[in-house]
């Protein structure tokens, strides 16, 4: 049981870590609602059309391929950093490279596509 103490600690300390502000928040802020205060839009104006309008498609398409060409780095950075292991290690030596230019050749062909099918045109 000794050695799940650390584990306690560190999740008690983190816990508190995100409690105690916004408790702190609750305790000491000064509470003076008036009807401005608790308007919904506080930018200066009233809102003048329904805040759910609909965006275009191609901009959650833009988001969805950010994140994934994003996710591509998260792949290559820990690939990158072993590569000089990778090439000394004589068994492994080609298939470290050529295993990772096909995971980047597919990603190329599907940023192809998107191009093609004009998923990039913003007009």
């Amino acid at each position: 049981m000794e050695n799940y103490f650390p584990i306690l600690m560190f999740v008690l300390v983190g816990v508190a870590i995100g409690v105690l502000p916004v408790a702190m928040g609750f305790i000491l802020a000064p509470s003076r609602p008036d009807p401005e205060k608790l308007s919904p839009y506080e930018c200066g104006f009233e809102a003048f059309e329904d805040a759910r309008m609909k965006f275009d498609v191609r901009y959650y398409l833009i988001a969805i391929l950010f994140i994934l060409f994003d996710l591509e780095v998260a792949f290559l950075f820990p690939w990158a950093t072993i590569f000089k292991d990778i090439v000394a290690t004589e068994s492994i030596k080609m298939f470290g490279f050529v295993e990772m230019m096909v995971f980047v050749a597919i990603l190329v062909v599907g940023y192809i596509y998107a191009w093609a099918k004009g998923a990039l045109e913003w007009e």
